[in-house]
């Protein structure tokens, strides 16, 4: 039976516990860990990213973090799943999210560590809001990418 956490934090995200939470099965021969950073950048009218700030509707958030875990433990035999989300504010340098991933073998890891974080940003009600030296804010608009796992 697969093992799935999710969870949404307002301080950082303990990264090592994830790991542990996926790694310690020998049967489980591929772990993917995805640490999503926020990149330090620069606005050329405002200036220095001071951080991002992340909001979520929390029970809906919630919700939909355990489905989509569950269609990945469906889809690619994932038997570990972990997907933990920040929120408030995160400066750059400091870590957003972390979803891990084991599975038998790396390539599915791999595939359902990627669909996990595409399928996060397009469907998943937290949002973010860029916040610059100047102060200004700006709202950052859902990834709307096409992923190429859903067909």
């Amino acid at each position: 039976m697969a093992e799935v956490w999710v969870d949404l934090l307002s301080g950082p995200i303990p990264i090592s516990r994830v790991r542990e939470f996926v790694g310690g099965d020998p049967a489980l021969g591929g772990i993917v860990v995805f640490e999503g950073v926020t990149r330090a950048e620069a606005d050329p009218q405002h200036g220095a990213l001071q951080r991002l700030d992340y909001e979520a509707y929390d029970a809906m958030a919630r919700g939909r973090l355990e489905g989509i875990a569950k269609q990945a433990v469906d889809r690619f035999g994932a038997k570990r799943v972990a997907i933990v989300h920040r929120l408030g504010s995160v400066r750059p340098g400091e870590t957003s999210v972390v979803i891990a991933v084991a599975c038998g073998h790396r390539a599915e890891a791999f595939d359902a560590c990627r669909w996990l974080i595409d399928t996060l940003k397009r469907d998943v009600p937290i949002w973010k809001k860029d916040v610059f030296e100047d102060g200004f804010v700006r709202w950052v608009e859902p990834d709307n990418a096409h992923c190429p796992l859903d067909e």
